[in-house]
């Protein structure tokens, strides 16, 4: 296993939560620059890596430069079409122009497949939800969010995006 991380501080941090395990290695890099020998990678799992479509293309040419052929790479990425998740992303001034529609068609337009994934946070109290609440959006959108959000539970679903190279 190989985590690629871009943040430094995140490496480090993943470096001491793994330590000891064999076969297991963090390196410092980006969805542009994964630093592995070309056509070297089985499967690759994004997470929340190429949150836009449109403007990942190098991350992209990157994912074809080091997956090895019959190899898979999977991106999973919010969808924004349902759930309550994506009502509160898509409100929010940054997203005003972002095109659930455009998203998706460009990962299918790359030779993509998508799946839908329906799923759901549930929280065991509220002030985890609040602390999760706070870190995904700005303290003003979070203060809302949490206002007029009942309960511990959470639409959240998501894509798989995938292709076999």
């Amino acid at each position: 296993v190989i985590a690629v991380e871009p943040n430094l501080p995140s490496v480090e941090r993943i470096r001491s939560r793994v330590f000891g395990l064999d076969r297991v290695t963090v390196l410092q890099g980006s969805a542009e620059s994964i630093p592995v020998p070309d056509h070297s990678v089985d499967v690759v799992h994004c997470r929340f890596a190429y949150f836009f479509g449109p403007g990942t293309e190098p991350g992209l040419r990157e994912l074809e430069r080091v997956i090895r052929p019959g190899g898979t790479a999977f991106i999973i990425d919010n969808d924004l079409r349902t759930g309550t998740f994506a009502s509160w992303i898509m409100r929010m001034p940054d997203w005003a122009d972002h095109d659930p529609d455009d998203h998706e068609q460009f990962y299918l337009d790359h030779g993509f497949s998508i799946e839908r994934i329906a799923s759901d946070w549930t929280f065991d109290r509220r002030e985890d939800f609040e602390s999760v609440i706070r870190i995904e959006f700005s303290q003003e959108s979070a203060e809302e969010i949490i206002r007029e959000h009942q309960g511990l539970s959470v639409d959240y679903h998501y894509l798989l995006i995938h292709r076999t190279y």
